[in-house]
């Protein structure tokens, strides 16, 4: 499965982005979607998973702000963030989860106070 993210940007605290990610490929083998965002020098963390189905999970970090969702005929998964703030400056990622496929290239969201 490959992926490719879209929808970053250059945004100030407290506006709302919406992320888009397009799977190709098997995409039968992914039941599970996820967005994962990264950190200079960290590992990619899980942000939110959603299902085939539409079952959602979310990491403490989501704070509420964070919204997953999926249209399984587009194979595309969806990240709406309400009321960003400088901390969420990340490249974000989408993956099954586990993230078992190569990651993409990500995009770039970029918080300014």
């Amino acid at each position: 499965v490959q992926f490719v993210e879209s929808g970053g940007g250059l945004v100030q605290s407290g506006e709302s982005l919406r992320l888009s990610c397009v799977a190709s490929g098997s995409t039968d083998a992914l039941y599970t979607m996820a967005w994962y965002r990264e950190k200079p020098g960290r590992q990619p963390m899980l942000v939110a998973s959603i299902t085939a189905s539409g079952t959602t999970n979310y990491a403490d970090l989501a704070e509420g702000r964070f919204t997953i969702s999926r249209d399984n005929a587009k194979n595309t998964a969806y990240l709406h963030v309400n009321n960003l703030k400088p901390d969420d400056t990340a490249v974000y990622y989408c993956n099954g989860y586990p993230p078992v496929w190569i990651w993409g290239e990500g995009t770039r969201v970029t918080v300014s106070s």
